[in-house]
């Protein structure tokens, strides 16, 4: 999960940023994002894309909390968002403002909201103008399909689980694995079949009827094509009108987060745990 503990300025622009653009950033980034911007050091040369208000009015209602939600959600998408703006802060990083209404209702500095399966960190937020922003790091950019987001893109929003919150769906830690690709889509009534195509090393972790985080969707995996490094699921109706991923087209990236509980059986058996506890 993406950290911050410095709150920028608000800003008046944050224009778009070609992909290419920002990939050839990537390849140039820092092993670690300086927090606080240093007077002394010349700022980054796409830093000069920001536009900041000198004397920005103060928009949080709310003062900073230390939310005590661990990062956990459950897969069940509570609305799609729209990418509002994104692009290079000044202090080097990457903002990314998403207009949304539900996970605003009772959001505070800090907390957690899971952006297309990605667990981010709320840095500011304007209930007013009904808008969150969350920062991402290059590495994130690295791992996940964010970086193909462009203002007007949809994506799944999910605030992180409370204790009172009911289970729906399986624990989705919001730590993206890596990413899919869709490589077919097909209507079977009113219901629809999406194949995904990712790494071996993903694709050992996926079975039949388990649990298979997409894009943040709780979903259950229909079948397993190891020849094609393949798998496919069902979106029903309803599903479709509630999450993105039917609206995206053959060719493009998901983000993917497998079961937890098949990486942990994998090291208990590899380290020779298993057994091991048992009295003689």
């Amino acid at each position: 999960m993406a950290v911050s503990s410095h709150l920028t300025s608000l800003s008046k622009t944050l224009p778009s940023i070609p992909k290419t653009r920002i990939i050839n950033l990537l390849s140039n980034a820092p092993s670690k994002t300086h927090l606080k911007p240093t007077p002394n050091l010349k700022p980054p040369q796409l830093s000069l894309l920001f536009t900041t208000n000198p004397n920005p009015t103060p928009k949080f209602k709310k003062p900073y909390q230390k939310s005590q939600i661990k990062s956990l959600f459950t897969g069940i998408v509570e609305e799609m968002g729209e990418i509002k703006e994104l692009g290079f802060a000044q202090d080097g990083g990457f903002d990314m403002k998403i207009r949304a209404q539900t996970v605003l209702e009772d959001v505070n500095l800090g907390d957690s909201i899971s952006v297309n399966g990605t667990c981010l960190t709320v840095t500011q937020f304007d209930t007013q103008l009904s808008e969150f922003t969350v920062g991402l790091s290059p590495e994130t950019l690295r791992k996940t399909s964010l970086v193909e987001l462009a203002p007007g893109s949809l994506v799944n929003l999910e605030r992180a689980l409370k204790p009172s919150t009911r289970m729906g769906g399986h624990f989705v830690q919001g730590h993206v694995d890596g990413t899919g690709e869709i490589v077919d889509m097909e209507a079977e009534g009113d219901s629809l079949w999406v194949k995904v195509k990712t790494e071996i090393e993903l694709l050992k972790y996926i079975v039949p009827k388990g649990f298979i985080a997409v894009d943040g969707t709780s979903l259950t995996v229909g079948k397993v094509f190891d020849e094609s490094l393949c798998f496919n699921f069902m979106l029903v109706e309803y599903t479709q009108q509630k999450v993105v991923i039917a609206r995206k087209k053959v060719g493009e990236k998901v983000n993917l987060e497998v079961d937890i509980l098949g990486k942990y059986v994998e090291r208990l058996l590899s380290n020779g745990f298993v057994g091991a506890g048992k009295s003689t």
